[in-house]
């Protein structure tokens, strides 16, 4: 049974066998597609349908990478469309639609952030439990829910216990520091936070605050994909580290050890 929600498989794409892993690659992380071995590589603006904006964020290179990895078929996103480059929340969720047509029904989801819990250093990779939306927007906007449901989605478990426990296990192997769970926030940006923002974000309960993701794990759970999201922390918000530059060089830095993770996590899904 399909929905309104779904879309189909794109023309540039009619030639792909199907996939089982989505993985959408933060600000600076875009190195870890280098690890594929490549089937197909596509510029998002040669995919029908793709939302795309006047210039990608530096640091996102815009192309999708199609191949193997650990053992799985992989759909690799080399960055993301932000709702503050204006596009609607379910824009932003295309990725995770068009990655579902294509067969996936995981998605690992990465990005950069900063670190409001005062335990968190740069260069800390923490493992998402839960997420704050802040934003106040929603890429089920307007849905009516899957044929013969609802659109009330539960959240509880959107990011899927059993995957967190395989990238523990994996990061234990592979001797890669993984922070054991931590809550993520989603604001609109591209503004960084205000020590006051970051003071209400702290007693909030949030450990890390980015500008992505939240809506692409809401789309992955309605359309029935399991989540596993990581957070590096590229910079303390609101304090030291918020120039861009920064924030991609810390990525590239940590490019190698996410690397790892991401192949021994992969090396474990069934």
């Amino acid at each position: 049974m399909t929905d309104e929600f779904q879309i189909g498989v794109p023309r540039a794409l009619a030639d792909i066998q199907p996939v089982d892993v989505a993985m959408i690659l933060g600000s600076g992380l875009s190195g870890l597609a280098d690890a594929v071995v490549p089937e197909k590589v596509l510029a998002f603006g040669d995919i029908e349908g793709f939302p795309l904006a006047s210039r990608n964020v530096v640091g996102h290179a815009g192309k999708l990478v199609i191949g193997t990895l650990g053992g799985q078929r992989v759909a690799v996103f080399q960055g993301r469309i932000h709702r503050y480059q204006g596009f609607s929340a379910t824009e932003v969720a295309f990725p995770v639609r068009l990655a579902h047509a294509l067969g996936a029904r995981t998605l690992i989801a990465t990005n950069a952030a900063g670190g409001v819990a005062e335990e968190l250093r740069v260069g800390d990779l923490v493992l998402i439990s839960d997420h704050l939306n802040l934003a106040c927007d929603n890429p089920l906007m307007g849905w009516p829910g899957p044929v013969g449901g609802n659109p009330f989605l539960p959240m509880r478990d959107a990011y899927d216990p059993q995957l967190r426990a395989i990238a523990l296990d994996a990061a234990r192997e592979t001797g890669v520091a993984l922070v054991p769970e931590g809550v993520y926030a989603w604001l609109l940006g591209p503004s960084y936070e205000t020590p006051a923002e970051v003071a209400m974000l702290r007693g909030l309960g949030a450990d890390t605050v980015g500008m992505s993701t939240v809506p692409e794990v809401i789309a992955a759970r309605a359309l029935g994909m399991r989540v596993l999201g990581m957070s590096l922390v590229t910079n303390a918000a609101a304090g030291v580290g918020l120039s861009h530059a920064e924030v991609l060089e810390t990525g590239r830095v940590a490019a190698k050890a996410m690397q790892r993770l991401t192949i021994a996590i992969l090396q474990r899904l069934s």
